[in-house]
């Protein structure tokens, strides 16, 4: 089997063959590109294994191309990692929202940049080998008002949509399939961003944006915090049941 190919959007040339040099010498086969134009081209010459994406870019916005990519089916699981010299807490959380697999922020070590993207492949096969069997059925999570598809990505409270990231989904789906569950930051951390390099205050981030989601609907005392230990979803069926 032939070596991940891994390709390289950058538009700085000293950069862009420094990451490649990087990653070369560690195994790893590039493909290089120094625009959206250009990244385009490259993706249909040879389809990469993973992206290295700068957000600022010459034509259009690194940014603005993963969410094209993660809108297409046919690249919706393709690993991007961005590699971008934009490295406050806010610029992450819009980054990894978008749908980025990891955010690696300049100037970065080089043994960090090749692991990271190990980590990232390695997830990818093993989602990928399990890929078959999730699409025989879809696996859809009740709780209270809550009605979660996770193969159409879709989420409800009492039939009304709700507009939730895919991080926040995710947050909502953990939630949802284990009511009266405690999850301590680093659980949520391990769980929905398990290879990205990000620190608790993102959780809290995301948590914020889910209630700002869920408020103004059926479910919007939902979440619960439990102070100093996490976040829980409330047991609605155990209240119910106790109640008759």
């Amino acid at each position: 089997m032939s070596a991940p190919l891994l390709l390289i959007v950058e538009d700085e040339a000293a950069i862009r063959e420094l990451v490649a040099f990087v990653c070369e010498a560690e195994g790893f086969r590039t493909s290089r590109a120094g625009s959206i134009a250009e990244a385009r081209a490259a993706y249909a010459a040879e389809r990469p294994d993973l992206v290295l994406l700068d957000r600022m870019l010459p034509d259009r916005s690194g940014l603005d191309w993963l969410k094209e990519l993660r809108s297409s089916p046919a690249t919706a699981k393709l690993p991007v990692i961005l590699l971008t010299a934009r490295g406050d807490e806010s610029d992450r959380v819009t980054g990894l929202d978008a749908g980025a697999d990891d955010y690696i922020v300049k100037p970065f070590l080089p043994r960090e940049l090749a692991a990271r993207v190990r980590a990232v492949l390695r997830r990818h096969d093993s989602g990928t080998a399990a890929a078959p069997q999730a699409e025989e059925t879809e696996n859809v999570i009740v709780c209270g008002p809550l009605r979660l598809n996770e193969a159409r990505f879709e989420a409800t409270a009492d039939g009304v949509p709700l507009k939730l990231s895919a991080k926040e989904f995710k947050l909502l789906t953990l939630f949802a399939a284990r009511p009266g569950r405690v999850f301590s930051r680093a659980n949520l951390l391990d769980q929905v961003w398990p290879s990205a390099f990000v620190d608790e205050r993102t959780v809290d981030v995301h948590m914020l944006r889910l209630r700002k989601a869920l408020a103004g609907t059926a479910a919007e005392d939902l979440i619960e915090t439990v102070r100093g230990v996490g976040y829980r979803c409330r047991d609605v069926n155990q209240q119910t049941g106790s109640g008759e």
